[in-house]
């Protein structure tokens, strides 16, 4: 069973006005109280701007994990605004403190602070012990994906995985699945993972939380768009084609 029960938001804690402020004025973030997690496995999944990624960034923060990526708040980026985590509670049974956050995004800039980390002479190349013992950046980027991934899913802890698959091929992708079930049937591990693969959301008895423009719902994997279009897409691509290609008449 999950670790991790359950997540809400506290919206007494804000203003009418703080509620128009981003990221608060998301719809589908507006629409959301609190979900109950009753799946090891955990996807969410909607398009591009829907807020999935913004909900998991509030948990990794308020589990002390760096939105950049990796186990703790030391990296951090101007940018990144994490102002939903101070609205967010968490429930836990029991509570864990490993895990780290994985963000595809940021992977460059997380394997370029491990880099200067191990210019430290108090460190030098242990740095790279938790990644395979070199630097990422010195793998091709799917290749520093799935190192990334193997060596650091492991122990008891919460993984929170931001669109892991942008540069894994089909291939890796299901390798990347075995991780996943390897430490699910040792009872070792929770998964959070904001994805547009139907490869990854096919995994076994996972639960699905879609983001459409409104609302955040359960969803089957056959009811899934990501399903559904690429299904139809492979049996009827010529006909995607046409549409896509040909030119309208006049």
């Amino acid at each position: 069973m999950p670790f991790l029960k359950r997540i809400s938001l506290d919206w007494s804690q804000l203003t009418p006005e703080d509620k128009e402020q981003f990221p608060y004025h998301i719809p589908t973030i507006q629409s959301f109280n609190e979900y109950k997690f009753e799946s090891n496995v955990t996807f969410f999944i909607g398009n591009n701007g829907s807020g999935k990624s913004t909900l998991l960034e509030a948990i990794g923060v308020s589990c002390g994990f760096s939105v950049v990526g990796g186990k703790d708040l030391t990296i951090s980026k101007e940018k990144d605004d994490v102002s939903l985590a101070s609205i967010m509670r968490l429930s836990w049974l029991p509570r864990v403190k490993d895990g780290f956050f994985f963000r595809a995004e940021t992977f460059d800039t997380f394997a370029g602070y491990i880099d200067e980390l191990a210019k430290d002479p108090y460190v030098g190349q242990s740095a790279y012990a938790p990644y395979g013992g070199k630097s990422l950046n010195q793998q091709s980027h799917g290749q520093a994906f799935l190192t990334f991934l193997k060596n650091r899913l492991g122990g008891k802890g919460l993984y929170l995985l931001d669109e892991p698959e942008s540069a894994l091929s089909p291939q890796n992708q299901l390798a990347f699945l075995r991780m996943i079930w390897e430490l699910e049937q040792l009872g070792q591990a929770q998964f959070i993972i904001a994805t547009h693969s139907p490869i990854l959301m096919a995994y076994p008895n996972a639960q699905i939380l879609q983001f459409s423009e409104t609302t955040i719902e359960p969803i089957a994997y056959e009811d899934t768009e990501h399903f559904t279009l690429t299904r139809d897409f492979l049996n009827h691509r010529e006909r995607y084609f046409r549409a896509l290609f040909e030119e309208e008449d006049n």
